[in-house]
């Protein structure tokens, strides 16, 4: 059987719709924040905001840029493992050692920020994690 890359999954159409009424001064500073906080539009990036309210509950965040960093990088490291297991499965040679890691790192570095959200808090991120850990969606 030939080994073909697999390709990503792609997420459901999104069909609702939010306005915002600004002038246009106040789009151009949403947009150069977005774009210094890493995000290609102004909708990721306020799409990201209310996602990271709803996960913390918080009004404002000093976690927000930190979770931000996790994400990707936990996304970097699904990558690498999503093409060891590509190259394991064509019969290649895989080394695990620096994913196992950066996942190691990851993990604690998660750890340590958890340790800075309120109990009650926590223990709602520590669920909402679980849940989708039961029921994981594979990129």
């Amino acid at each position: 059987m030939p080994c073909t890359p697999s390709r990503p999954v792609p997420s459901p159409p999104r069909s609702s719709r939010l306005s915002i009424r600004a002038h246009p001064a106040e789009l151009g500073v949403w947009a150069r924040t977005a774009q210094r906080h890493g995000h290609t539009t102004t909708a990721d990036y306020v799409r990201s905001l209310l996602q990271e309210q709803a996960m913390t509950e918080q009004q404002t965040s000093a976690l927000g840029p930190e979770l931000r960093l996790l994400r990707q990088e936990l996304s970097r490291i699904g990558n690498n493992l999503n093409q060891l297991a590509h190259a394991a499965h064509c019969g290649e040679a895989v080394r695990c050692g620096d994913v196992l890691d950066a996942i190691e790192a990851t993990k604690d570095r998660t750890d340590r920020l958890l340790r800075y959200l309120p109990l009650p808090r926590r223990r709602r991120l520590l669920s909402q994690a679980e849940a989708q850990m039961a029921d994981p969606v594979l990129h």
